[in-house]
């Protein structure tokens, strides 16, 4: 339990990535919401359009790894830092796309695509974070605050672009998102630091409580306040790859958020438009519903986590991370056969945003559990996990549409359906007991977790 005048610096971090969560996602929903606008503008098709959403995707998922591996081995602190900057340089070169110019299309998922390179690092260098500052039994609770953010931002989207689009247009819409990005990592530079230990402002009950829960290596930290994170990266606590890919355990839980990406990205990419021009809503309903399916995932994230930590501390990290997993993606399922069939427009709009949060009841699992198995190396593998996340993002942001002109909506929300039954099959291969072994300490057994 924490002790009596612990500081809470951790806490006040966590929030902080909650925002940069909520602007890395403002910068990327605002695509969807402003889509209509650009397809006229450029004389798109809703599968160029939607090639737009692949292509940052597919930046996004390569690039997740590579940022992993640099939080591992810089920190979160400057690795973040030096993201947002990259986002917002980005989302206003979107902006900055003439008119006229010729191959707007190419152009354009140009931009998206080293807008996703940059987005990258975020929640591999956030779960570096948790690993190094949240102790194993409040990880449920801090990843699913930090993801809130995203259902935060995506909410807020709607409203803030839409006003931005009636009043000034599309363009100045991406503008804004990119200053409101640049203050966001501002600030997050300078409050951050890559460890507790770092912190002037960590007392020390604190840092003795994180210290006690974390699961990376002290040996990380030997006077760390006076060590640089390259000095930590070099500790013992790294993993080598050949344990990652071996991996029952990271391939099990990579390929259920595979699945997952693949039904979140229909919510991200595709709803507002599917309630505008399938269910025949209007701009202000379509948005409204969208704002609601988006403050569900917001609700759900914490939601989950706490329950994720709660079942944990009773039943161990097998009930606790994999069985709340399971039940998130088995209730999406439900939701999305029921809601794509439902013949009211409104009534759908709810049953799928239920969907949304049912789905997101699962997010924290994920991350706690990388945390949880990968020591030192959380960023890498986190990354790899969520490379997989953004390849389903990347094929439904193409194939939905696809799947809906050839043979419509409901069938598309079939097939999100399907994935999720299968998501939480994978789940049930996962161990989150079986901790991969870091470099110094390799030994057979530990080797084919």
């Amino acid at each position: 339990m924490p002790k009596r005048g612990e500081s809470h610096v951790r806490w006040f971090l966590v929030s902080w990535l909650f925002i940069l969560g909520a602007v890395a996602y403002l910068d990327r929903i605002n695509l969807s919401i402003a889509g209509s606008f650009i397809a006229t503008e450029f004389r798109l098709s809703n599968v160029q359009l939607g090639s737009l959403t692949s292509a940052f995707l597919l930046g996004y998922a390569l690039f997740q790894t590579v940022g992993g591996w640099l939080a591992d081995r810089l920190g979160s602190r400057g690795v973040l830092a030096v993201g947002v900057l990259w986002w917002g340089i980005f989302t206003s070169l979107t902006a900055a796309v003439p008119s006229a110019i010729v191959s707007a299309v190419l152009v354009l998922a140009a931009a998206r695509f080293l807008l996703g390179a940059g987005e990258a690092v975020l929640f591999p260098a956030s779960n570096q974070f948790i690993s190094r500052w949240i102790p194993s039994q409040e990880r449920g609770v801090a990843n699913g605050l930090i993801f809130a953010g995203v259902g935060v931002g995506a909410g807020a989207t709607p409203f803030l672009i839409t006003y931005i689009m009636v009043h000034y247009g599309w363009r100045w819409s991406f503008w804004m998102s990119a200053i409101i990005g640049l203050a966001a990592g501002a600030v997050w530079y300078c409050i951050a630091r890559d460890t507790p230990e770092e912190h002037a402002g960590v007392s020390p009950a604190e840092l003795q409580y994180i210290q006690a829960g974390r699961t990376v290596g002290l040996s990380a930290y030997s006077s760390a306040a006076k060590e640089s994170s390259k000095s930590m990266a070099a500790s013992g606590d790294r993993i080598l790859w050949s344990t990652i890919l071996s991996s029952k355990n990271v391939w099990a839980v990579t390929l259920a958020y595979f699945c997952f990406g693949y039904i979140a990205w229909i919510f991200f990419t595709w709803f507002f438009i599917y309630l505008a021009k399938v269910r025949g809503l209007n701009l202000k309903a379509s948005a409204s519903y969208t704002t609601l399916l988006f403050l569900s995932m917001a609700a759900c994230s914490p939601l989950g986590g706490a329950i994720s930590d709660k079942l944990t501390r009773l039943y161990g990290k097998r009930i606790g991370r994999g069985g709340i997993a399971v039940f998130g993606l088995l209730l999406t399922a439900v939701f999305l056969t029921f809601g794509s069939q439902v013949q009211s427009a409104r009534l759908a709009s709810v049953v799928l945003a239920g969907g949304a949060g049912a789905l997101y009841l699962s997010q924290s699992s994920f991350w706690s559990v990388t945390a949880d198995i990968a020591s030192g190396s959380s960023g890498s593998v986190s990354g790899f996990m969520n490379m997989g996340n953004q390849f389903g993002g990347a094929l439904t942001a193409s194939l939905t549409p696809a799947i809906a002109a050839r043979f419509g909506w409901t069938t598309s929300f079939f097939v999100a359906a399907g994935l999720a039954v299968l998501g939480a099959a994978a789940w049930l291969l996962v161990d989150p007991e079986r901790v991969l072994a870091p470099a110094a300490k390799l030994s057979p057994s530990l080797d084919k977790a």
